[in-house]
């Protein structure tokens, strides 16, 4: 009987653990689980046709069907892509990227791009994004934080 009363306590004690937090759950904090469908980010505001070439490549790399979900980033020449991959297309990832680098640079020869399918990359952009939203977020700060996912995506090649 002691035994079961043990175990009904420290079960108890992990559900009301688990239970507890702020209760503010972000897209960041999703975006292993779901589709979170990131708008695209432009740092450098100054003119209204970058955010239109911004959201142009994010459709044009949304149309590719071994894909669930795509974020894009755009700042002074570089242009960060990362994307998820369909469970069943992972086979073929390298392929994937191969063929998604391609179609970027024969569409926007222009555009320096950065590819990754990793989901810290994903993350990274998509927590950039979230922090974008914050008026105190200067672009200064925008620009740094996609120097430094630029510089671990680079790493992690």
């Amino acid at each position: 009987m002691k035994k079961r009363l043990l175990s009904f306590i420290a079960f108890s004690l992990i559900l009301l653990s688990g239970c507890s937090g702020d209760g503010k759950v972000t897209d960041s904090d999703l975006a292993l689980l779901k589709t979170t469908n990131p708008p695209a980010v432009l740092i450098d505001k100054n003119t209204r046709g970058n955010m239109d070439l911004v959201e142009n490549i994010e459709h044009d790399v949304e149309k590719m069907k071994e894909l669930y979900d795509v974020a894009v980033v755009k700042s002074n020449g570089d242009t960060l892509v990362a994307y998820k991959v369909k469970h069943l297309q992972r086979f073929h990832m390298k392929k994937i990227e191969k063929k998604m680098t391609k179609m970027l640079e024969e569409k926007y020869p222009d555009e320096n791009f950065i590819v990754s399918s990793d989901y810290k990359i994903f993350i990274e952009a998509v927590e950039l994004q979230e922090k974008m939203k914050d008026p105190d977020f200067t672009d200064n700060k925008a620009k740094k934080k996609l120097d430094k996912i630029i510089k671990l995506k680079n790493e992690m090649t």
